[in-house]
C-alpha cells in the first residue's frame, strides 16, 4: 500500500495535483461523509449526460456549474480524455470537497475498435475470446477517459422480436452466466490499472421477458421461472465482482424494477451479499409516473428505500429527497446508503488517489484502435459467423458445397450492405469512427487481388418505404435509389458473373433499443430482388447481416449457401471474407434459435413440457396435440447449430456409473471426429433432462461445452463432469436442491443431434 501511494503521488505531482495519503476505504469514506452536508451527498446520486465540451474547457455553464456545486455525481456518454479531464478539474477543484466524478459510456462491445455486437460474441462459444474483447474494450475507453461502462447485458431473451436481443447472449442461462462472469473479469480486472474500468451489469432485472417483444413493455412471471431461467447470468455476474448493476424499465411483481426493494435489497444484496451499487436506466424514476405508481417525488422515495443508489437522469433524487427527508418519506440513513456505496466504487477505481487516473491524452495515440487491437477484432469476428447452410438449393443434386469461395473469375456482390461502412459495426457504438472502417466491397477486392474480378451493385433500397428506412437508420444514411433501376443494375453484372454473393438482410439500427420487429422475414424489396437472382440459375451466396435470429425458411430452400455474419464490428468486412473465401473456417453456433415462422416466436430449446406433446418422430399437424395448423413446431435451426468446412461425427456417450449419490460425480465421456478433409473448431455440447421431479423442468438444458481443435482424420475423447450443482434446481419454495431419480445426459454437435445416457440419482 505504502508502495502504491507513493507512486501515485508522483503520478499527481507529474500533473501538478498535490498528492493526499489515502486511508484504507471504510475510514476514509467515514471521515469524507462527516463532512458532507445533505445536498452534497444527495449530489452523489445524480447522474447527467455532461453536454458538449468543445475546447478543453466546460462550455455548457449548467453542467459545469452543478459540479462545481456538488450537485452531480458522475457524467456519461463525453467523449475525449480533455474534455472529461475539464469537467474532472472542475469536481477536484471548484467543488467544496472536490468529490471526483465517475465517467460512464455505452461501451457495449468495442471503443473505436469495434467488434461483433454481443449476441453475435456469444455465437463463438469462445469465453476466453469474450473476455478478451471486453479486456480491449476496457483498455481503449480508459484511454479517452472512460471509467465505467454500461456493460454486460445479460437479460435472457427468448422472443427474436425484441430488438435488444442483439445486446445479449442469446436465451440459455448457463451459457450467459459464464459469458456474462467473462465480460466482468474483462473489463475490470482488479482496478490496479489506468486501462481497467468498472462494469455495469444490465438490465436487473428481466427485461428480456417483455411481452410480444416490444421494448418499454411488461413483464410478468412466476418466481421458480425468475430463479432456474432469468436471474442465473446477473447472479454469476455479481459474483465475479461487478462494481455496479443498472435497474431495468419493466414491472417486476408489478412494481417497477427501480422501487422494487425485493429485487434490489432482498434479493440482490441480503440474499446474494452484493455491495455494489446500483444505478437506474435512463429516466427510468421519471417513468415510474406512466407506469402509474407516483409522482417524482413519491417515486423517487420509493426508488431510493428500495435500494436504487443512483438516478439517472430523471433529477428525481437532486430534486426531491432533502424535501422528502422533511417529510419522513425517506431517512437520511437511506441517503447516507446510497452515498456510501457511490463513493464506494469511486474509491475502488482509484479516483480519490487519482481524480486524472483515467484522463492521460497521450494514451489515445497509444492505445486506441492500434493494428493489435484490429487483429483481434478480426479474429473474434470471424469465429462468431455461422454457416447455417452449404449445399445446392432444392431440386438441384445434393451434396454440392458451395462455400469456400475460389478467388477465381467473376463475383458478383450485391446487396444494401454490401459497399456501406456505418452498418457493420451494428447498433450501440457510441464511439465508433466509421469513416476508418471497410466496406465488404473494399475488403473483398484486396482478398481477390489480381486472382478474380469483383463486381458491384447496391441492388436494392435497405427496404421499399423510404419513411420505414429512415426510422432505422438513426443517425447513419444509406443511399436511396430507384428499386427499378438499382435491380437492372444487379441482373446485369449478376448475368456477367460465375457466382454471386449477397450482402442482405438488416441494417444495424433494425435491432437494438427501440427496434422490435413483427415480421422477422428479410425486408420486402430485398427479398424481391434475391428471388430474381436466384432464378439466374448461378450459386448464390448469401451474407446474410442480423441482430436477431431471423426466419430464412425461403431463403433455406432456395439459396446455394448461407452465412449468417450478425454485425461483426469495425473489422467485419475483412473477417467475412476471411471465412468465405476459405482462410478461417466458420465455427459459430447459435445460441438463439431460429424459427420457421415469426409466429413461431417466442421459441426456444429449453422450454417446459407440455402434457400434449406431439407423437415422438410426428412432425405434421395432429389434432388435440400441441402444435400448429401451418407450421411444425421444430425450429429451422436449432440452438447450438453451425456448420463447418468439414465434417464431424459423435459417438455413443458413455458414463463412469448409472448411478450417483446425491453428493457424488461421475464423468461423461463422448468421442468426436473430424471426417472432413479441413481441420478445424467443434464445439461439443452436453444437455442434461431431468425426467421426473416436484416441478416441471426443461425439456432439454445445456450444462456444458467444449471448443476443441481437430485435424482432418483426427478423433478427441471429451469429457464433462457431472457434479450435483449441475443437476439442481431451484424447487417451488425456492430452494436450490438436488433431487433424487432419473436423468438424461445428451451430447452433440447442437441441440437437436444429441446421443443420450441415463443417470440415476441415489
Amino acid at each position: 500500500m505504502k508502495k502504491m501511494t507513493m507512486m501515485m503521488a508522483a503520478l499527481l505531482l507529474a500533473v501538478g495535483v498535490e498528492a493526499k495519503p489515502i486511508k484504507p476505504m471504510k475510514p476514509f469514506i467515514d471521515e469524507l461523509m462527516g463532512k458532507m452536508t445533505l445536498h452534497e451527498k444527495i449530489g452523489q446520486l445524480n447522474l447527467q449526460v455532461a453536454g458538449d465540451i468543445t475546447t478543453g474547457q466546460a462550455q455548457d455553464t449548467q453542467v459545469s456549474g452543478r459540479i462545481a456545486a456538488g450537485e452531480m455525481g458522475g457524467v456519461f456518454n463525453l467523449k475525449g480524455a480533455d474534455k472529461i479531464r475539464a469537467l474532472q478539474q472542475i469536481a477536484v477543484e471548484r467543488s467544496r470537497l472536490g468529490i471526483p466524478l465517475i465517467v460512464g459510456m455505452d461501451v457495449i462491445h468495442g471503443y473505436e475498435t469495434i467488434f461483433p455486437i454481443p449476441l453475435a460474441l456469444s455465437c463463438s462459444w469462445d469465453l476466453d475470446a469474450i473476455e478478451q474483447s471486453a479486456r480491449i474494450a476496457a483498455k481503449e475507453a480508459s484511454a479517452d477517459g472512460i471509467c465505467w461502462t454500461f456493460s454486460p447485458m445479460v437479460d435472457i431473451a427468448l422472443d427474436a422480436r425484441w430488438g435488444r436481443v442483439s445486446e445479449g447472449n442469446g436465451e440459455d442461462p448457463f451459457l450467459g452466466s459464464l459469458i456474462g462472469a467473462a465480460m466482468v473479469r474483462g473489463y475490470q480486472g482488479d482496478y490496479s490499472r489506468a486501462d481497467q474500468i468498472m462494469a455495469c451489469v444490465k438490465h436487473f432485472a428481466l427485461y428480456g421477458a417483455v411481452e410480444a417483444g416490444r421494448d418499454y413493455n411488461t413483464v410478468d412471471m412466476s418466481r421458480q421461472r425468475m430463479y432456474n431461467q432469468y436471474l442465473p447470468p446477473y447472479k454469476a455476474a455479481a459474483e465475479a465482482g461487478a462494481g455496479s448493476f443498472m435497474s431495468s424499465f419493466n414491472l417486476v411483481d408489478g412494481i417497477p424494477a427501480t422501487a422494487n426493494r425485493w429485487l434490489m435489497n432482498d434479493l440482490l444484496r441480503d440474499e446474494w451479499q452484493y455491495d455494489g451499487f446500483v444505478v437506474t436506466d435512463y429516466g427510468s424514476i421519471g417513468e415510474m409516473i406512466p407506469h402509474g405508481v407516483g409522482t417524482l417525488e413519491s417515486a423517487s422515495a420509493q426508488a431510493l428505500h428500495a435500494g436504487t443508489d443512483m438516478d439517472m437522469c430523471s433529477e428525481g433524487f437532486i430534486r426531491t429527497l432533502e424535501q422528502s427527508v422533511e417529510q419522513g418519506l425517506v431517512s437520511v440513513a437511506d441517503i447516507d446508503a446510497a452515498c456510501r456505496r457511490v463513493l464506494e466504487a469511486k474509491y475502488k477505481l482509484g479516483l480519490f488517489a487519482d481524480p486524472y487516473k483515467y484522463c492521460d491524452a497521450s494514451r489515445r495515440q497509444r492505445d486506441i484502435f492500434t493494428p493489435e487491437n484490429r487483429a483481434e477484432a478480426r479474429r473474434i469476428a470471424a469465429e462468431t459467423f455461422v454457416l447455417l447452410k452449404n449445399g445446392s438449393r432444392a431440386g438441384s443434386p445434393a451434396g454440392e458445397a458451395v462455400l469456400p469461395l475460389k478467388k477465381q473469375g467473376k463475383i458478383a456482390l450485391i446487396g444494401p450492405l454490401a459497399n456501406d461502412r456505418a452498418n457493420m459495426a451494428g447498433t450501440w457504438c457510441v464511439a465508433m469512427t466509421p469513416e476508418r472502417y471497410s466496406t465488404l466491397y473494399e475488403a473483398m477486392q484486396r482478398a481477390v487481388g489480381s486472382q478474380a474480378e469483383v463486381l458491384y451493385a447496391q441492388g436494392s433500397n435497405l427496404v421499399r418505404d423510404e419513411a420505414l428506412q429512415r426510422a432505422a437508420e438513426f443517425g447513419k444514411t444509406m443511399p436511396r435509389g430507384d428499386d427499378g433501376q438499382l435491380k437492372a443494375e444487379a441482373l446485369r453484372i449478376a448475368r456477367e458473373s460465375d457466382v454471386i454473393v449477397c450482402a442482405m438482410g438488416e441494417c444495424a439500427d433494425f435491432s437494438g433499443e427501440c427496434a422490435s420487429r413483427t415480421d422477422l422475414t428479410m425486408p420486402d424489396v430485398q427479398a424481391e430482388l434475391l428471388s430474381e437472382l436466384v432464378q439466374l440459375g448461378k450459386p448464390v451466396v448469401l451474407l446474410h447481416f442480423s441482430g436477431r435470429p431471423t426466419v430464412l425458411t425461403w431463403e433455406q430452400q432456395h439459396v446455394d449457401a448461407i452465412l449468417n455474419v450478425w454485425f461483426g464490428g469495425s473489422e467485419a468486412a475483412d473477417a467475412i471474407c476471411d471465412v468465405l473465401f476459405g482462410d478461417k473456417v466458420p465455427t459459430g453456433r447459435l445460441t438463439m434459435t431460429m424459427p420457421q415462422a415469426t409466429g413461431q416466436v417466442p421459441l426456444y430449446y429449453n422450454h417446459l413440457p407440455t402434457g400434449r406433446p406431439l407423437p415422438d418422430g410426428m412432425t405434421k399437424f395432429a389434432k388435440y396435440t400441441s402444435n400448429y395448423l401451418d407450421v411444425r413446431n421444430d425450429p429451422l435451426y436449432p440452438f447450438g447449430y453451425g456448420l463447418s468446412y468439414t465434417t464431424f461425427s459423435y459417438s455413443e456417450p458413455t458414463i463412469s456409473s448409472a448411478t450417483m449419490k446425491r453428493d457424488g460425480r461421475v464423468q461423461v465421456a463422448v468421442t468426436v471426429t473430424n471426417t472432413g478433409q479441413r481441420e478445424a473448431d467443434e464445439v461439443v455440447q452436453l444437455y442434461i433432462h431431468d425426467v421426473i421431479a416436484s416441478l416441471s423442468r426443461p425439456v432439454k438444458e445445456l450444462k456444458g461445452f467444449r471448443r476443441i481443435h481437430l485435424k482432418a482424420g483426427e478423433s478427441q475423447k471429451v469429457t464433462f463432469d457431472i457434479t450435483p450443482d449441475l443437476l439442481s434446481f431451484y424447487n417451488y419454495n425456492l430452494q436450490w436442491v438436488l433431487e433424487p431419480g432419473e436423468f438424461q445426459l445428451m451430447t452433440g454437435p447442437n441441440s437437436r443431434d444429441v446421443k443420450s445416457v441415463k443417470l440415476t440419482v441415489e
